[in-house]
């Protein structure tokens, strides 16, 4: 009995012994294990020249991993050096397990070539946020070269044309792309869309290619249907020809600052800026949107007619009236106004 105590107390402290070396083994297993708190895929990003505590806070801070210094023992446990990572974008699945995190990381799975793409923009910030999205360079990097008149001048713009170089479409970039490089693969895309026909046209018309898109611009800002696109630009076209001012009503909400406007006042049309298409004839300085290659488009294969007004419909379907007189563009202004007052909309 008293050997099988011996042998038995011998047994239990191997049984210590071995559960002190096995047991941090075994729950770093078991925490790799562990899925991430995660709903959706998320993106991720390691900047150039970052080092693991900077990037593991990152993790924390995107909710990728719920606990630092848990991780950076795990890190340790898989031997992943605590010096600099590769940067990158790198993609995380909603409910990721902890190991398949370590393991991009590890390995510098995130991804070189990137999509920037960008649309929808107003002004020059919302274009540089639009663009800087998923890059590592930041929107002020764009925000500074477009507001500086000696680096747009370089493309042949000044800062007010600038937004007219950007062409929105999906484009493909390194991530780590410098803000001068792509600003210079963006100018070699917008030369590719001004084709030698598309330049014949806008030759045409008697415009530059900065004011096409600044004509097209003031279209789509005046709708969203794409068919009767021409047509509105038509108009316009017909009223410059003729040297009548453009009467453009979202110029006077540009000036505003107030897109959301569905009624223009008198007062408004006594705004001073250039922008004031009812008190100054031709193109403002500028787009007031950065149209995208349709509106380009409509404005370059304008329908050819005799109206010079429009007005939107009175059944607010999108689509517009026009009309070759003042007296019918009157009628149909009413009849929007109208409208308008029975929604109780007046502003």
């Amino acid at each position: 009995m008293k050997y099988l105590k011996i042998i038995g107390f011998i047994i239990l402290i191997g049984i210590i012994i071995g559960g002190i070396f096995v047991y941090p083994k075994a729950s770093m297993y078991f925490y790799g294990k562990k899925t991430s708190s995660i709903t959706e895929t998320t993106n991720f990003f390691v900047k150039t020249d970052a080092v693991f505590s900077e990037v593991i806070q990152d993790l924390k801070d995107k909710g990728i991993i719920d606990d630092t210094e848990k991780f950076s023992e795990y890190a340790a446990f898989r031997n992943l050096k605590q010096g600099t990572l590769e940067a990158g974008k790198y993609s995380f699945a909603k409910n990721v397990a902890y190991s398949k995190v370590l393991e991009d990381l590890r390995q510098g799975n995130g991804e070189k070539e990137v999509q920037v793409t960008f649309n929808n923009a107003r002004t020059k910030k919302e274009l540089a946020e639009k663009i800087a999205v998923n890059l590592e360079l930041s929107a002020d990097d764009i925000l500074k070269r477009v507001t500086d008149e000696a680096f747009t001048s370089k493309y042949g713009f000044n800062t007010t044309t600038i937004n007219t170089m950007f062409i929105p479409n999906t484009y493909n970039a390194y991530w780590d792309i410098s803000a001068d490089d792509l600003i210079a693969k963006l100018a070699k895309e917008y030369k590719r869309f001004w084709t030698p026909a598309r330049k014949a046209k806008a030759k045409a018309l008697n415009m530059s290619q900065a004011e096409v898109s600044t004509l097209a611009s003031i279209v789509l800002c005046e709708t969203i249907k794409m068919d009767e696109a021409p047509k509105i630009a038509g108009v316009y076209v017909n009223r410059l020809k003729r040297g009548i001012p453009l009467d453009a009503d979202p110029t006077l909400k540009w000036i505003l600052g107030d897109f959301e406007i569905k009624r223009i006042l008198n007062k408004d049309k006594e705004l001073d800026s250039p922008y004031n298409t009812y008190k100054n004839t031709g193109l403002p300085p500028g787009p007031i949107y950065i149209p995208s290659e349709q509106y380009i488009d409509a404005v370059l294969n304008y329908e050819k007619h005799d109206y010079i007004f429009f007005c939107a419909k009175e059944d607010f379907s999108g689509y517009s009236n026009f009309a070759k007189t003042n007296r019918q563009h009157e009628i149909n202004a009413r009849k929007y106004h109208k409208a308008l007052n029975e929604r109780n909309i007046y502003r």
